[in-house]
């Protein structure tokens, strides 16, 4: 960037419209006339007979392959141009359903969004979908382009009622500053200079409307910093990197770290180019404190005049990005600013209808689908509602297995219920309650398909144990379905609750100093792992009784394979749902191999070098 406009304020910007609204040759006309298109890219963008052999500026815009050949934007493209007047980040967004994950990302970071109109169609439930996912994502400043104006013989009636629609549309998603604005992209008419055929419209072009709009100073917001990495030097010197997310900071201010809440004062501010007496919002520094005070990466210094929510419960709207579903209950990894936690959906408030806005009853999120949902943390974080700040207001969720973004999240509220409850602890703890028993507590995890032989050798265990004076207790699956989850169905979704309710009734009875044998298929890797977490790898045993699916089927104990082969069950393991298998589980039990006399000798020898039976 040159030294002349490195001072210009940047405005992020995205666009949106269906197909064949014209969003791909509105974005190529506007770079071309703003000089920000090579010459021989625009000597490249073919001129067409059929438009008056004027350039077809759409051929600027789709970069991908599969983009030109179908003729739509697939993946989110951003451009950079800059004006003597403001530097630009525009991201051209895909308009098909399939890619809404897609235009949610660039969303994510737009201070303004473009909404494209074709003025011969007039609104389509397209444009509900695009402006419901700028509303969910904080943009309140919208441009409606009524695009194709040529089309109309640029009749101002057809404008006003477009406007007038969209101004309804724009009440109920709470985007009240809209400007509009006629535009011809093919011919150019009010995307840079004023056109003569619409003398009725006297407001801005688009450029000059993005050239001046009000961009949110994240200064004015209260100081947050998110520590990226701890720097230590010599003679105890430690410094705190990262970026200004809010506000500004002086040599002097006092912060508190979150989530300890210690408080300190800044000693320095450290760049690349020297000390700083201020920084502001936007900023790469380094800090230096007066105190000697406990800062790790992953916490967030605030100001103390308002701090962030700190809370292990908090209510968001969730973008679901993966082709695997949202399931609440299950375990993912969560990146909140630079800290990262474990993160459960803990219900799943509703799904919204981007056709019609509404929210509607769903259990799972599915990908490209928004929803609203109540989340639960591992431990405490500290965050801002993503109305008030964007950048301490937002995460995304990682599957825990595969390593991929499969959500991204914008914080709503804190759920206060969580701050009202409190641990309470007893004078008699598991200790000492599995002192009294002569064995440490064990949850021991069986997992297999029905008819594996799970009930069979847990019982066989479970005997064995109590002829040594061990104590312990059966959790089966068929068991528990009876009662504490015959509330629950076998859908993906409820199978997850379903373990989920199982590891806290296990946790409870291992807290007791038993020994719990959990006789469950639980078909998911993601939630043997939560127990394993959740339990404490010395006192959990994964128990892979490893059973062929054939021979399993050949049994068939109690003809559940058989109605499933018949349809009569839905869902079921191994046939129409999916089985995980443990990849390295704590024992192996190979039933074709073993007798089931060998595997409880295998199992109690396993409890014995763990140090859980004598």
């Amino acid at each position: 960037m040159s030294g002349t406009t490195a001072h210009r304020d940047l405005l992020r910007l995205i666009t949106c419209g269906s197909v064949d609204d014209g969003k791909s040759t509105l974005i190529g006309r506007l770079l071309a006339d703003a000089g920000a298109v090579p010459e021989d890219q625009l000597r490249g963008a073919v001129p067409s007979s059929g438009n008056n052999n004027l350039p077809d500026y759409a051929m600027l815009l789709d970069g991908l392959q599969a983009e030109r050949e179908q003729g739509i934007t697939i993946d989110v493209g951003y451009r950079f141009f800059t004006t003597p007047r403001r530097r630009f980040i525009l991201a051209d967004t895909p308009g098909h359903e399939q890619y809404t994950r897609n235009m949610a990302t660039g969303a994510s970071a737009a201070d303004v969004a473009i909404v494209l109109v074709d003025a011969s169609k007039g609104l389509l439930s397209q444009t509900w979908r695009h402006s419901a996912i700028v509303s969910t994502m904080g943009i309140r400043r919208v441009v409606l382009a009524v695009n194709k104006m040529d089309l109309i013989d640029y009749r101002q009636r057809d404008f006003a009622d477009i406007v007038a629609a969209y101004a309804s549309m724009a009440g109920q998603l709470g985007l009240s500053d809209v400007t509009s604005i006629p535009v011809s992209a093919l011919q150019g008419d009010n995307v840079i200079r004023q056109s003569d055929a619409t003398p009725w419209y006297q407001g801005p072009t688009l450029l000059r409307y993005l050239e001046t709009v009000e961009i949110p100073d994240a200064s004015s917001k209260p100081f947050r910093f998110s520590v990226q990495w701890v720097n230590r030097g010599a003679s105890g010197f430690r410094s705190y990197a990262g970026t200004i997310l809010g506000g500004h900071l002086r040599v002097g201010d006092e912060v508190a770290v979150q989530p300890s809440g210690v408080r300190s004062r800044v000693s320095r501010i450290i760049t690349f180019d020297g000390d700083l007496e201020e920084a502001r919002a936007g900023q790469a520094v380094s800090l230096t404190l007066t105190d000697a005070v406990d800062v790790s990466r992953g916490d967030l210094l605030a100001g103390c005049e308002q701090l962030p929510h700190l809370a292990d419960q908090f209510a968001a709207d969730l973008v679901w990005l993966d082709e695997a579903p949202m399931l609440p209950g299950r375990p993912y990894v969560m990146r909140l600013g630079t800290a990262t936690y474990t993160a459960t959906v803990t219900e799943l408030k509703h799904r919204l209808d981007m056709n019609t806005g509404a929210g509607r009853a769903a259990k799972q999120l599915d990908v490209n689908q928004i929803g609203f949902a109540n989340l639960g943390l591992d431990r405490p974080a500290a965050f801002d509602a993503y109305a008030d700040n964007r950048n301490t207001g937002n995460f995304i969720l990682i599957d825990r297995v595969t390593n991929g973004t499969v959500g991204a999240g914008m914080i709503r509220f804190p759920l206060r219920r969580a701050a009202n409850l409190t641990w309470q602890n007893f004078s008699t703890d598991r200790s000492a309650r599995s002192a009294i028993k002569g064995h440490r507590p064990a949850v021991l995890w069986f997992t297999g398909f029905s008819g594996s032989g799970k009930s069979t050798v847990a019982d066989a265990i479970d005997r064995r144990l109590l002829a040594l004076g061990s104590h312990t207790y059966i959790l089966d699956g068929d068991n528990i379905r009876h009662g504490l989850n015959r509330d629950l169905g076998f859908t993906d979704t409820d199978r997850v609750e379903n373990i989920r309710r199982v590891i806290e009734v296990a946790r409870l009875l291992a807290d007791a100093g038993l020994i719990v044998l959990v006789s469950f298929i639980s078909p998911f890797r993601a939630e043997r792992r939560l127990a394993r977490e959740r339990l404490g790898a010395d006192e959990f045993l994964e128990i892979f009784v490893d059973t062929s699916l054939a021979e399993c089927e050949r049994r068939d104990p109690k003809g559940l394979y058989r109605k499933a082969r018949e349809g009569k069950i839905a869902n079921f393991t191994g046939l129409d749902s999916a089985y995980e298998p443990p990849e390295t589980p704590d024992i192996h039990l190979r039933t074709a191999e073993m007798s089931v006399e060998q595997e409880v000798e295998l199992v109690l020898q396993s409890l014995r070098q763990r140090g859980i039976l004598d």
